[in-house]
């Protein structure tokens, strides 16, 4: 590999994914000082890549938009393609391994490498790439994404992951003054969720404490949950609707966060913000928070953790309620 090698990264969601893979850039950038490193993202998503210094420039996909229309979609397509197959990368590096990931990959006229056919979630992508690789499907997501960069461009992946990304300066003026913990009661799955009273009687133990409850939400429903719960916890803020960045500025200024499984909670830990991942119904073994001492993950699949081990973990983080 060159000394200073233009690179498209290719890992366009879902946020967990996406944050999953930023610790590949700070590993490339440490062998390679001089790379230059773009990023294939889904356009609702485009705002995490740019947190990270070392990425030069996003290129912005709407595969889920696409899929409702593909031929009234067609001409924007065709442009993502040109753009990829028009700027001269030294190679494409897919480290999401599905189809959409690898036509996309495919777009671009340069070496193309990704999962071999027993290691790539969709094992049909591997056959649009020119190298292939082997990496174990019991490794952690991070892991995976960062021994796939170190086979493609020859170096070792070691260390702990570093997620290379600052809190970003975003005023929030609604924001309260004194200490806070963010409480990320929203997920994607109804059984992916925590008890309501569990949240509840977290956010009256952290009050007891002098720590303010932030509740963020996303959709509808979100918003009438963060309304209930913060109408049940004593000084409770729910937040006004949030984009990434102000999510992040939100996330990275926090005292502590407590998160189920969803992707701002892998966002607060690669802030380096003590963070507490709630499980529920999926093993976080593979895909759970994944930042080193300052981020615990409790229950499992079928599991939820009690609120008394919640507390626990946020004492041993250095936050006692």
């Amino acid at each position: 590999m060159q000394n200073a090698p233009d690179i498209i990264l290719i890992k366009t969601s879902s946020l967990g994914d996406v944050l999953h893979n930023l610790p590949v850039v700070t590993d490339i950038l440490r062998h390679f000082p001089g790379a230059k490193i773009d990023w294939v993202v889904e356009e609702n998503f485009a705002a995490l890549p740019k947190l990270h210094p070392g990425v030069r420039d996003v290129v912005p996909v709407a595969v889920r938009r696409w899929r409702k229309s593909l031929w009234a979609s067609r001409h924007e397509m065709k442009s993502v393609c040109r753009t990829l197959r028009d700027r001269h990368y030294s190679i494409a590096l897919d480290t999401q391994g599905l189809l959409k990931s690898a036509l996309i990959t495919h777009c671009t006229h340069t070496v193309r490498c990704g999962y071999a056919w027993g290691s790539a979630r969709e094992p049909l992508a591997s056959w649009f790439y020119d190298r292939t690789f082997t990496v174990s499907k019991d490794l952690h997501a991070v892991e995976r994404n960062r021994r796939l960069s170190a086979a493609a461009l020859g170096y070792s992946a070691e260390g702990l992951p570093d997620y290379g990304i600052r809190t970003p300066d975003v005023a929030l003026p609604w924001l309260p003054a004194q200490p806070y913990a963010a409480l990320l009661h929203a997920t994607s799955r109804d059984d992916k969720l925590w008890d309501e009273q569990n949240w509840t009687a977290l956010g009256k133990r952290l009050h007891l404490a002098g720590m303010r409850a932030v509740l963020p939400w996303g959709s509808e429903k979100e918003k009438n949950r963060a309304e209930r719960l913060s109408a049940s916890i004593p000084d409770a803020v729910c937040a006004p609707r949030l984009n990434l960045n102000e999510a992040a500025a939100l996330l990275g200024r926090a005292r502590a966060v407590i998160g189920v499984d969803t992707g701002l909670s892998h966002l607060a830990a690669a802030l380096d913000v003590p963070t507490v991942g709630i499980y529920t119904a999926t093993d976080p073994g593979l895909t759970g928070l994944y930042a080193g001492a300052r981020a615990v993950n409790l229950g499992g699949k079928h599991t939820p953790p009690a609120l008394e081990e919640v507390i626990a973990a946020l004492s041993g983080l250095g936050i006692h309620v």
